[in-house]
């Protein structure tokens, strides 16, 4: 390995990921908060804001797909340029080719071929890898001014997802391990720093009905519960996000250290605590792969400073033709008609992101005097961000489609003409207690057949009491413990009547 080796993967693959970005339509999630960065807030429905505002800063510039994926395009590249450079300044004695294949590995890594879609991951990754490095570093120096980095680095990850709880446990471990009092100092420092970052989040939360604890401890784990099969798919999605040799090499090279290194001990906690925690929640709830990426360089670098020479070239050629299988697969894909994927059930919403403009056609006719909505969040952002306009969330959705509760007040839009495009026949009993009047039509779009539901005269009044209410119970049904200054819900719809179980 080189350095103009590197420097021509790090093109490569720049390339690649520069012109999927701009091939690829937005996704749903991404669409979801892109509408944060239009509407920028201190918070949002269920993560914290830093996506929001990332993207609102780069809406300023111009909403292509391409430009808004920016920050994750450059990622890869930008964090094997930090490893690269961090590694001499956190191991003594490290060689040059080593730091490379280091750098290469988390370059290459499988989901860092083709991962270019922007999340609240995004910003999490950037902050938690710059967060552990400064932990290592301070670690390694007992200095002050890397503990403060390091904790400022792990507010940027506390604004971006809760995830990054389990990094700062992993900062009480390694302490609990070292048993060192200057340790400790440091641990204070780094909690300090994310103690605004807490206080702002608890400040937006508590006038905004607590969506952030409601989503992501309460809503969302309906389907949680004991499984066999949740484990399996949690080994299945480490085994691919790390590189399919990884564990093998890392179980066989357990005992082993480099001869031109010393590795530190923070280094091992970060690398594989936060995996043996996903590893025990996995018991009883499924594993995001997204879930994974922010602690995969940890294990690459803590990898690369024990194989042998000759192991470490074996695994970065492996890493390198996995790669090009991921890239020819992607260029084999884009070159087949979306017809190719009429017969699978995900056919109508691959069609709603890559035809918008013939759906922006069927609708023109009632852009003016309709409200325009669509049953699912996921499908309403996804086309809201293709026409430029809100689309609103009509009917009771799921828990993943709140936001719309913040976004959309129904009041407003009492008497108005709602026009709800769906993606399956309706049931128009559904929607006539909901409308003075109600109709539907059809039409087809390369063999997708999409419903358009258009009521007339929206009664507010039925609606609250036969959607509202039901929303309100099931997903605002907050526990008394928590304090409320205002609540977006019950303030609204229920005035007098708070938000609690």
């Amino acid at each position: 390995m080189t350095g103009r080796l590197f420097a021509a993967l790090l093109v490569l693959t720049l390339a690649f990921r520069f012109w999927l970005a701009a091939v690829f339509p937005i996704t749903g999630d991404e669409a979801y908060f892109i509408w944060w960065g239009w509407k920028p807030d201190w918070g949002f429905y269920d993560h914290p804001p830093m996506i929001g505002w990332w993207l609102a800063a780069l809406l300023q510039v111009g909403d292509a797909e391409w430009w808004l994926r920016l920050p994750v395009i450059l990622q890869p590249a930008l964090l094997a340029l930090a490893v690269y450079g961090a590694l001499p300044r956190l191991i003594q004695g490290l060689g040059e080719e080593r730091r490379l294949w280091a750098a290469v590995l988390v370059l290459l890594a499988p989901v860092n071929v083709w991962n270019v879609f922007i999340t609240t991951d995004t910003p999490l990754i950037y902050f938690s890898v710059g967060s552990g490095l400064a932990w290592i570093r301070a670690c390694r120096d007992d200095a002050p001014r890397w503990y403060l980095a390091a904790g400022l680095l792990l507010a940027g990850a506390v604004l971006s997802k809760y995830f990054a709880a389990i990094l700062g446990f992993a900062y009480l471990v390694d302490v609990l391990r070292r048993r060192r009092p200057g340790a400790w100092v440091g641990l204070a420092i780094a909690y300090a720093c994310t103690l605004p970052a807490l206080a702002l989040m608890a400040w937006w939360n508590s006038g905004h009905c607590w969506p952030n604890y409601m989503f992501n401890f309460v809503n969302r784990h309906g389907d949680a519960g004991w499984s066999l099969k949740t484990p399996l798919l949690y080994a299945v999605t480490l085994v691919y996000v790390l590189g399919p040799p990884v564990l093998w090499l890392a179980w066989r090279n357990r005992r082993v250290t480099s001869a031109d290194s010393s590795i530190p001990s923070a280094l091992t906690t970060l690398a594989w605590l936060p995996f043996l925690l996903f590893a025990v929640l996995s018991l009883v709830k499924q594993i995001g792969l997204h879930w994974l990426l922010s602690f995969v360089p940890f294990v690459l670098i803590w990898l690369t400073l024990r194989l042998a020479p000759a192991s470490l070239r074996r695994l970065g050629l492996f890493f390198a033709g996995f790669a090009t299988l991921h890239i020819a697969a992607v260029l084999v894909v884009s070159r087949v008609p979306l017809e190719t994927w009429q017969q699978t059930r995900l056919y109508d919403g691959i069609v709603l992101s890559f035809e918008h403009r013939a759906l922006a056609r069927e609708l023109q006719p009632y852009g003016k005097d309709w409200v325009l909505a669509m049953d699912g969040y996921s499908n309403a952002v996804t086309l809201g961000y293709n026409l430029r306009q809100y689309v609103v969330v009509f009917g009771e959705a799921s828990s993943h489609a709140r936001h719309d509760d913040l976004a959309t007040d129904f009041r407003a839009l009492a008497g108005r003409n709602i026009l709800i495009l769906r993606k399956s026949a309706p049931n128009l009993d559904d929607y006539r207690r909901y409308f003075r009047e109600v109709s539907t039509d059809s039409f087809e779009i390369r063999g997708a057949r999409f419903w358009r539901v258009k009521g007339e005269g929206f009664d507010y009044p039925a609606y609250r009491d036969g959607v509202l209410a039901g929303v309100r119970q099931k997903y605002y049904a907050l526990p008394g413990w928590l304090p409320q200054t205002a609540c977006y819900m019950c303030d609204r719809y229920f005035p007098g009547d708070a938000c609690h179980r």
